[in-house]
């Protein structure tokens, strides 16, 4: 009965300890640490090119239904940008603000690559969307097609965009 005793302790703390090693979760013996790490730099990747792209097709003129250089509406250029990425996002906007992780009660986490709608017009639902390009303090600059500029650079500071934002969301 000692023996059985003795053995049973020693195995508890064997078992106590074993709980201390590392643990590595992956294959090839990559840590999950890595993989995120790995996974963060092809997300920032991603969201530079998709910048890269939107800001490419400023100057663009706006034209209703528009995915192409020949002209984009707003939901068109981010259906189009994020395409590039094969992320296929719904073709207008009220839809688009279904998708992702909708910020709005932190707006201070909003990054580069996140998007953001608007209800302009006096409108009842979301009919406007840009992605954001910087973000500073309290200012959200963005990109997106405007009916009278076509594709621009707008800033969250203008009385008209502050107004009017209603929903910011996360897709990477």
């Amino acid at each position: 009965m000692k023996h059985f005793i003795t053995l049973v302790i020693l195995a508890s703390l064997f078992a106590s300890c074993k709980a201390k090693s590392p643990i590595v979760t992956s294959r090839n013996g990559i840590s999950k640490e890595k993989i995120s790490r790995t996974e963060k730099r092809n997300s920032e990747k991603s969201i530079d090119h998709l910048i890269d792209l939107a800001t490419d097709n400023v100057g663009v003129k706006y034209k209703y239904g528009g995915t192409s250089k020949a002209g984009y509406d707003c939901s068109g250029l981010m259906f189009t940008v994020f395409s590039s990425e094969n992320i296929i996002l719904p073709r207008n906007s009220y839809e688009q603000s279904k998708i992702g992780v909708v910020l709005n009660q932190k707006k201070d986490q909003v990054q580069k690559g996140d998007l953001v709608f608007f209800k302009t017009n006096k409108s009842s639902q979301i009919n406007h969307v840009g992605i954001v390009i910087e973000v500073f303090n309290e200012e959200i600059k963005f990109i997106h097609s405007s009916t009278s500029k076509g594709v621009i650079i707008s800033s969250t500071k203008e009385p008209y965009y502050k107004n009017t934002l209603v929903q910011i969301n996360r897709i990477l």
